[in-house]
């Protein structure tokens, strides 16, 4: 389910002429940022919890080999075993290869993004029946596209679109009449039951490792991980080994943050801990359990000024509150992570070279940093790529060259005084208001007019004005 090759540019002008996204986008809009607003004044002291959540990423990102090798000894001790992957292709035969041991015919997946980041499902799906059991991420496999928000997979989908597919997949027509919300949630219901039931193995994610236990801890909010993982006799955790915590101390602050930011609840409504297989005075649980942990350019990235990014614990707040995101959606992003963090994460797994246009799909407005809640600086990071796109050439060259012109400029105050004087005045002359085209500003005026300046001079000019005035008073 790879999105288009298509360019960045190309894939967001699709998205801004999309009417259903474009609605489905303002109907989601307000929803994540106004709950995670209320959920915050319940907190007064979410602040210090941010800090804490840093710290804690901070110290087991610094110490990740000493915390992996107690993760793998108390996993090990509790039933479980731990496969390293270190990369997509080893993660993806990792997984295969244990369905193929178990002789798996029918697997039931819950929602991972380090499942979609390695491309599992494309690989599952060539050799099992695979049927995802997030409601999202059920509705996004029937239409055979990725998720377009790491949260919420089905965001961009109205619900008229997702009658049309329960009525294509569920029962072979078209056209039937539009459903109501819940009548859609109980019709998906009715049929994963039957396929949690016949399902040989379950896979997931996981949202933390507990390093001095080996517990994997999940949230969900429709409680189908809990079905996926404790009803096959075979569970497979995937998860990047930046999701290790030290102990339940820290999964319990970190867990905090997660619900807060990522859907504005105080807890999601299941939290789950699962430590090791079902042992013998347990009526239910896998009689197997694996943990894949995944590289994939993440031990590069401890060793980078990228290092922070390794902070992110996926709740989707960067995006919600991203002006970009809110209004292209996340499949203009062309891979798996959007918004803010997809900008950063895309060019660290897949190459800056393949990617570079997304640190460019930023307004450096900073909302991104200021909700995170392990305060990573997103905008910081996003510079830093276009630095190196600039270093590297991966700019285009006539960038370059107006950037070159601009820096030359800028040294130089007063020639710069003069020529920003000189342009102010000859646009103060096109008129008042704004213009509709202007040379040199097509891609802004082919989505919005162009403001034109007054006539009270540059910003400069009347900003020495104004101090002169308040002297003189």
């Amino acid at each position: 389910m790879a999105v288009s090759e298509a360019d960045f540019r190309a894939r967001a002008r699709k998205a801004l002429d999309d009417d259903n996204l474009q609605a489905a986008l303002a109907q989601a809009k307000g929803g994540f940022v106004d709950k995670r607003a209320d959920a915050i004044l319940d907190l007064p002291a979410f602040e210090q919890l941010r800090e804490r959540g840093r710290q804690i990423k901070d110290h087991t990102l610094e110490y990740l080999d000493t915390y992996l090798d107690e993760f793998e000894q108390n996993l090990n001790s509790a039933g479980g075993q731990l496969h390293y992957a270190a990369d997509a292709e080893s993660a993806r035969e990792a997984v295969l290869r244990i369905c193929r041991e178990a002789h798996a015919r029918q697997i039931i997946k819950a929602k991972t993004m380090a499942g979609e980041e390695v491309g599992l499902n494309e690989a599952l799906e060539a050799e099992f029946e695979t049927v995802e059991s997030d409601l999202g991420e059920y509705i996004i496999q029937l239409a055979k596209e990725p998720p377009s928000h790491i949260i919420a997979p089905a965001v961009h989908k109205t619900r008229g679109e997702i009658t049309e597919l329960f009525d294509t997949h569920h029962h072979g027509r078209s056209g039937g009449p539009l459903r109501e919300t819940p009548d859609l949630v109980n019709e998906a219901r009715g049929v994963l039951r039957e396929k949690f039931l016949g399902a040989d193995i379950g896979i997931s994610g996981a949202n933390f490792l507990v390093a001095d236990t080996g517990t994997i801890t999940l949230v969900t909010n429709e409680g189908n991980a809990d079905l996926s993982t404790s009803l096959p006799r075979v569970h497979i955790a995937i998860a990047g080994v930046e999701k290790l915590v030290p102990s339940m101390q820290e999964a319990s602050s970190m867990l905090r943050l997660l619900a807060r930011s990522a859907t504005g609840q105080q807890i999601t409504a299941y939290t789950t801990f699962i430590t090791g297989a079902r042992r013998e005075d347990e009526l239910d649980g896998p009689e197997e359990l694996h943990v894949v942990l995944i590289d994939n350019g993440r031990s590069r990235m401890l060793g980078n000024d990228y290092r922070e990014m390794l902070r992110c614990i996926r709740c989707g707040a960067c995006m919600n509150h991203c002006p970009v995101y809110s209004a292209i959606g996340g499949h203009a992003y062309g891979w798996v992570y959007p918004g803010p963090m997809g900008a950063v994460l895309t060019p660290m797994f897949r190459g800056l070279d393949k990617s570079s246009d997304l640190p460019q799909a930023c307004t450096l407005n900073g909302r991104c940093q200021t909700v995170c809640p392990v305060k990573i600086r997103l905008p910081h990071l996003i510079r830093q790529l276009r630095d190196d796109a600039f270093e590297q050439q991966i700019t285009p060259a006539t960038t370059r060259w107006g950037i070159r012109g601009w820096a030359w400029l800028a040294r130089r105050p007063r020639l710069y005084t003069a020529v920003t004087g000189l342009a102010q005045r000859l646009m103060s002359r096109l008129g008042r208001g704004s213009v509709r085209r202007a040379p040199l500003a097509g891609a802004w005026t082919a989505g919005r007019d162009l403001p034109l300046p007054g006539r009270g001079g540059t910003f400069q000019q009347q900003w020495q004005a104004r101090q002169r005035s308040g002297q003189d008073g």
